[in-house]
């Protein structure tokens, strides 16, 4: 079986080897150069990717015009793809049913009657039942197509003719944007005011010089169809123009709607560009009932035609700011809308440019238009005048003209060389009509000859003047900005995206907002297990540990609030209250949740106050205050606060109260002095607060020497001295100390 399947030795078609890496490439860089070239980036001039340009090419055909009636989009879309677009007619009509769809398009090519889809993400009808036309902008695009503008090539099957480009008179890769991955790079151009836009053209004609940071007087920033705020500031909206690439946040728009008697909701009315709204209301209510936003009590959709979306907040102390805040941190209330400006240069090059490359290439294919559609109105003129001089001829010698069309065989042949007539002007001479015999009819062609030979000479001197090229781009430029002037046209030009900043609020206040607050009892075990217990438990014989752990410390604390962990290492730990493992079961290992060395242990954990100091102190009896909110650490590796080298270890925390410490060593020495000898730092080793000759610190406590030193002994008895008491043991930091008092607990620890 195996000898049947080789191919036979000596064939007709014998198998050729192919080097499989070089194959490879040739065919991926064909499949990469066809994806890039005909698929996914836009052409600079026209702004359009292939399967646009034919749709609205189509549409011309078709003679889908403004002003014309519609035509069902199953009719079109079967043009597109039987002609000039061998696709998916599905993605054929996905394509055109984006170009209607005013949310999607800042300034839709496309006029669509039916369903076309909406902002909730809901899909169009079947293209059976939708109609479509092109709109004013579409036609701006096509003006002067069957002029010579542009070039047209081949259609797939070679039946056909399609244009390369359109002539683009409105400006249409920046006023609608564009977006596409290819192979290996990808686009994203945001869309713009067309005004702007149109202005930022005018000031380049002036000066072809002029640097981007003057065209952003022009172009501040994309204009969504949508609507919404940008929140990005000007140094890297200008970078991101400058370079091609970079983003905007854009952030919903939103209003403070008094509801009487001091309650309010949140009514946002404009949503970010490209955010399904049905989505976005589904994920607020997810985190909703995931009690990840607490400030909120209910969301509500009262949208119609506009977006209005209702945010009811849990009480009327909530701050409208910091609810919204919240929202924008979680939600795609506030989105990201990237820049790569990544296009199709002279439809062969593709290549990030910035905003003035864009106008740049934009307006010199317009000039190339002009000069392209000047040539073939020149050439029509003098067809035009040809003919006109030839009948000039005819009503001069009309009777000679008669005769020779009476009475000659081969008239035509008689007449070009009795009046050195043109094969044309003959042609015309015999193809006239009777009654254009009038003398009228004379004196109107004598006209025309004289309208056209001005014509041809203006359009000569033209063709003969680059500053004259310019002014006409500039006058054609100027015509389609009056066309989108926001306060003619308000409805088409005015901005609909506006600039703000975005309010700064403290981040623990945020944070915290989107958190519910509830009390939670932490539990830390001696094996280094943690878990949260809901409510402030007073009981604490009942928890369970796992076989040979014990309770090491247990504290209130809320789920707001941030849980500080200090090591035998001199490292902080943060864990988030809310992240904390549930009561069931005995918690997780804390060492899963921070990066905690294999050679150090937890010396204590406690709630973060921001407002409290610490004292830390190594067992060899040096310690130092810090401010407890220096020593939060935002990363699992922790914060070094406390310099400690082996086998020296940190031992103590203890938070700052009073005006005096009392610490005692292992070796039962008992020393009083003034907490303003320890030095406040942020990080190190700190200061000598007990001398020892061997042994190291016992325990460490602070006071205030007005209410006296007191502590607990084994049987729950309290013991106080005062100043006059604590005579003995007073002194200045570093010193030895003297034996503790006696009563003071054989523990050596001062509770």
């Amino acid at each position: 079986m195996g000898k049947e399947l080789l191919p036979p030795a000596g064939g007709d078609d014998p198998a050729t080897a192919v080097d499989l890496k070089k194959a490879l490439e040739e065919r991926y860089l064909a499949y990469a150069l066809s994806t890039i070239m005909h698929r996914a980036l836009p052409d600079v001039r026209d702004g359009l990717k292939p399967v646009h340009r034919r749709i609205v090419h189509a549409m011309r055909l078709l003679r889908l015009s403004p002003d014309q009636g519609f035509a069902k989009c199953a009719r079109i879309v079967g043009d597109v793809m039987g002609k000039f677009h061998p696709h998916g007619d599905q993605s054929i009509y996905d394509a055109l049913v984006r170009l209607a769809q005013p949310f999607a398009m800042r300034y839709p090519l496309v006029d669509g009657q039916g369903n076309f889809g909406n902002i909730d993400g809901d899909n169009a009808a079947a293209m059976r039942y939708t109609e479509a036309r092109m709109t004013e902008v579409a036609a701006e695009l096509l003006t002067g197509i069957t002029e010579d503008a542009v070039d047209f090539r081949p259609t797939y099957n070679e039946e056909d003719e399609e244009p390369v480009v359109l002539p683009g008179a409105f400006p249409n890769l920046l006023c609608n944007g564009s977006s596409g991955i290819a192979v290996g790079m990808a686009t994203s151009i945001p869309p713009h005011n067309a005004a702007e836009v149109c202005d930022a053209a005018l000031a380049l004609i002036d000066d072809p010089e002029v640097p981007v940071s003057r065209l952003l007087d022009f172009v501040k920033g994309p204009d969504f169809p949508t609507g919404g705020i940008i929140v990005e500031d000007k140094a890297s909206i200008r970078e991101a123009y400058e370079t091609g690439r970079g983003g905007f946040r854009v952030r919903a728009r939103w209003v403070k709607e008094d509801q009487g008697r001091g309650t309010w909701n949140a009514v946002v009315t404009e949503i970010p560009y490209g955010v399904q709204k049905s989505r976005l209301i589904e994920k607020i209510a997810e985190l909703i009932l995931s009690r990840k936003l607490p400030l909120l009590e209910d969301i509500r959709d009262e949208s119609a035609e506009d977006i209005r979306i209702v945010l009811v907040p849990k009480s009327r102390t909530v701050e409208p700011e910091l609810l919204m805040e919240s929202l924008f941190r979680l939600t795609d209330l506030e989105a990201r809308f990237p820049l790569n400006m990544n296009v199709l240069s002279r439809g062969k090059v593709p290549g990030v440019l910035s905003l003035k490359q864009v106008l740049r290439e934009w307006l010199d294919h317009r000039r190339e238009v002009l000069v392209r559609r000047s040539r073939h109105r020149l050439g029509e003129i003098e067809k035009r005048l040809e003919v006109l001089a030839g009948y000039l001829i005819a009503y001069l010698n009309i009777d000679e003209v008669i005769r020779i069309i009476r009475e000659e065989d081969e008239p035509k042949t008689v007449l070009m060389a009795r009046f050195e007539l043109t094969d044309t002007q003959a042609e015309a001479i015999l193809n006239m009509r009777l009654r254009a015999l009038r003398k009228l009819e004379e004196f109107e062609i004598r006209k025309e000859f004289d309208r056209l030979t001005e014509e041809k000479a203006q359009i000569e001197a033209l063709l003969g003047s680059t500053d004259k090229q310019w002014k006409t781009v500039r006058w054609e430029v100027a015509k389609v900005r009056e066309t989108f002037d926001p306060e003619k046209n308000p409805a088409l030009g005015r901005r609909r995206t506006t600039f703000g900043d975005a309010p700064v609020h403290d981040l623990e206040e945020v944070q915290q907002a989107m958190i519910e607050r509830e009390p939670i009892t932490v539990v830390l075990s001696q094996k280094g297990w943690i878990r949260a217990m809901k409510g402030h438990l007073s009981d604490l014989a009942s928890l369970s540990f796992k076989e040979g752990d014990a309770l090491k410390l247990a504290f209130h604390a809320q789920t707001t609030d941030k849980i500080l962990i200090f090591t035998t290492g001199g490292k902080f730990h943060t864990l988030p209250g809310d992240r904390l493992p549930g009561g069931r079961g005995h918690g997780e290992p804390v060492r899963l949740m921070v990066d905690l060395e294999a050679d150090q242990a937890i010396v204590t954990a406690f709630a973060h106050d921001p407002e409290r100091r610490l004292l830390l102190v190594s067992h060899g009896g040096n310690g130092f205050i810090v401010a407890e909110k220096e020593v939060v650490a935002n990363t699992r590796k922790g914060k070094q606060v406390m310099n400690v080298k082996t086998p020296d270890e940190a031992k103590l925390c203890v938070a700052v109260t009073g005006d005096h410490a009392a610490i005692v060593g292992e070796n039962r020495k008992l020393l009083v002095f003034p907490l303003a000898e320890v030095p406040e730092m942020a990080r190190g080793k700190g200061v000598r607060l007990q001398r020892y000759r061997d042994g190291g610190v016992s325990d460490l406590k602070t006071f205030a020497m007005e209410e006296g030193l007191s502590w607990q002994d084994s049987a729950g008895r309290t013991f106080t001295r005062a100043r006059q008491e604590l005579t003995e043991w007073l002194g200045s930091r570093a010193a030895a100390g003297r034996m503790a008092p006696k009563g003071f607990p054989r523990t050596g620890k001062f509770a």
